[in-house]
């Protein structure tokens, strides 16, 4: 009997043991916060269930919101007071553009408490601890209607049809004089606390450069100089921005904005001033997105992580070299692959193509778009929109606009008309799901129809260029309904430091690009090496075209090219142009006749 139980043993041990994992699975599934995603019924859910809803609006990428996951939503009080009080419901913001340009003011982690109506009762910025918290969520719970106004959406404000679509004399001098006035004379750049490339200050700075403005000349480099100190010595590629008001502080995570961003202003800096160090940048940038966000597809991921172990600063990590960072592992990468990522990495390699002329940069390009073509069109609506990601088959401002700017330059680049048809087919579904009297709205179904100042600009600018190529009134008319939102003085007004973006699209809606047309085959050899010099214009506004006139005119042309013996490039202003230029030396002789900068 005591042999037959000493068998027993070592069975009863191991269900004991097999117990208490479940148990202990149990109670650790008892306590954790039971998050939900964004659902259309949510309100109407937190109506019937009485509860208030929690949104945490996050960053796969983002340091502060690993740390907020690890001391604040696993603390045992804030779990069971969020699940006894609130629908919990977890966002990352990359998935969601119209929360996070609702949002974005606040930075992530951004955490948003609703009333059962829907209306935020609070909205925190960045990290809480649990004793920081907790107040807040019993204070919401007590007094659940006290709600505070939104400070980061854009007020309604009515746009009327006759308002002027361009900034006003007396609000240009304002933003000019901020612009100079805003600079960080002691550290650099136009921002404080964090340090970071803010690209259209930036192009800004390039454009006065050009003209020969040397403030902006010395201000332009010194920018692009101080933000190589965010350039990752080992694997290339930009962390997104630095603390302590100093540029040697990096926050160590790398989004795709940042790298296009960069990539497309480094390139222009090359073209602009010369600097050797500024392609090298821009290569550097390059080989990361091919090492590290390029998917087997060809298509972009989204990010790369902050932290090697999520919730613990990396900055040791990030002091190794190649070898002892991979010893250790690499920081996670975001492989969701979405439209407007994508947009954006398309055409900041056309300007690095512009900078270098490596074919296999615009390969990258071209093979990412196609693969954006074939896989996140939506083809409910003819012309078929792009939807931000497959699983989640929503169509957004953002998605769109930076897959028809991609187009465009993909045309600028290529002279193939495929890529012409398509930023076309993309403003028609701008101006179809997107269009309002009061500008361009971020999703038709986002709360309060939101109207984003950063995307006004792009689509401002977007359509204006595309109006040169195109000829087309409609395309004009939507550049000057972007700009009639962007001219309202309370909206002009509002930033105190980033305003490059109005002045560069002001400036462009009141002057032509300047526009160099190719006239040969597309066979010749010649017309090649022309059209490549032609790509060497220092700025981003301009316009370049090739025609074959065995092929038809070009989309929006308005000039009557000769039929010539050879290629030849003709510089057009207007409905008239130059006299034909055969010599590629001519033509680098004429792209840079004006660039005081160099």
């Amino acid at each position: 009997m005591l042999r037959d139980s000493s068998r027993l043993l070592p069975l009863v041990i191991l269900l004991i043991v097999i117990s208490s994992i479940n148990l202990g699975e149990a109670y650790s599934a008892e306590k954790s916060i039971h998050w939900q995603p964004w659902s259309e019924d949510l309100f109407a859910r937190a109506k019937k269930e009485h509860k208030l809803v929690i949104l945490d609006l996050h960053a796969v990428w983002c340091h502060w919101c690993h740390v907020m996951d690890k001391q604040t939503y696993e603390n045992s009080t804030v779990i069971n007071l969020i699940e006894k009080n609130f629908i919990p419901v977890s966002v990352d913001q990359d998935s969601r553009p119209d929360l996070s340009v609702r949002y974005q003011d606040y930075g992530w982690p951004a955490t948003v408490i609703y009333n059962s109506e829907g209306k935020e009762r609070e909205i925190l910025s960045g990290f809480y601890s649990p004793s920081e918290f907790l107040p807040i969520l019993q204070e919401c719970i007590k007094y659940p209607n006290k709600v505070k106004p939104i400070s980061t959406a854009r007020a309604k404000k009515t746009v009327s049809a006759d308002a002027p679509s361009s900034l006003g004399e007396n609000i240009v001098q304002e933003l000019n004089k901020r612009f100079v006035e805003k600079y960080d004379t002691n550290n650099g750049g136009w921002s404080e606390g964090h340090k970071f490339l803010p690209a259209d200050n930036v192009e800004y700075a390039m454009v006065l450069a050009y003209s020969g403005d040397k403030l902006a000349h010395k201000r332009a480099k010194e920018v692009l100089d101080l933000q190589t100190n965010l350039l990752d010595p080992v694997w290339g590629g930009m962390y997104q921005y630095s603390t302590d008001n100093d540029w040697v502080h990096p926050h160590y995570e790398k989004i795709m904005s940042v790298q296009a961003e960069s990539l497309r202003i480094y390139s222009l800096g090359y073209l602009l001033f010369g600097n050797t160090q500024y392609l090298q940048t821009a290569e550097k940038i390059y080989n990361y997105l091919s090492n590290f966000l390029l998917s087997p597809e060809g298509a972009f991921y989204t990010s790369q992580d902050a932290d090697l172990i999520q919730g613990k600063h990396s900055q040791d990590y990030f002091a190794l070299d190649n070898q002892g960072r991979r010893k250790l592992g690499i920081p996670r990468i975001d492989k969701h692959i979405y439209s407007r990522e994508n947009g954006w990495a398309i055409e900041a390699l056309t300007y690095l193509y512009m900078a270098n002329g490596n074919q296999k940069c615009l390969d990258t390009a071209k093979r990412s778009a196609e693969w954006i073509v074939s896989n996140r069109m939506n083809d409910d609506k003819q012309p078929a929109a792009f939807v931000h990601e497959k699983q989640s088959p929503q169509t957004y401002l953002s998605d769109n606009l930076a897959m028809g700017k991609a187009f465009l330059n993909l045309y600028a680049v290529t002279g193939e008309r495929v890529w012409f048809d398509r930023a076309e087919n993309v403003a028609d579904v701008l101006r179809r799901e997107f269009s309002s009297p009061q500008g361009f709205v971020t999703f038709k179904a986002a709360v309060d129809s939101i109207v984003d100042i950063d995307e006004n600009v792009a689509a401002a600018r977007f359509f204006n260029l595309l109006s040169h190529y195109s000829g087309k009134k409609e395309d004009a008319d939507s550049a000057h309904t972007a700009m009639r939102y962007l001219s309202s003085p309370e909206i002009a007004l509002e930033r105190r430091r980033l305003i490059g973006g109005f002045l560069l699209a002001n400036q462009e809606l009141a002057s032509d690009p300047f526009h160099l047309t190719v006239v040969g085959p597309d066979n010749d050899p010649l017309a090649h090496e022309l059209f490549a010099a032609c790509q060497k214009y220092p700025l981003s506004y301009r316009q370049t075209e090739w025609l074959d006139l065995k092929k038809g005119p070009l989309p929006g042309q308005s000039v009557d090219y000769p039929e010539l013996d050879k290629p030849a490039v003709f510089i057009c202003t207007g409905n008239t142009c130059s006299s034909p230029r055969y010599a590629v030396k001519d033509i680098e002789q004429i792209v840079n006749k004006g660039n005081k900068a160099r």
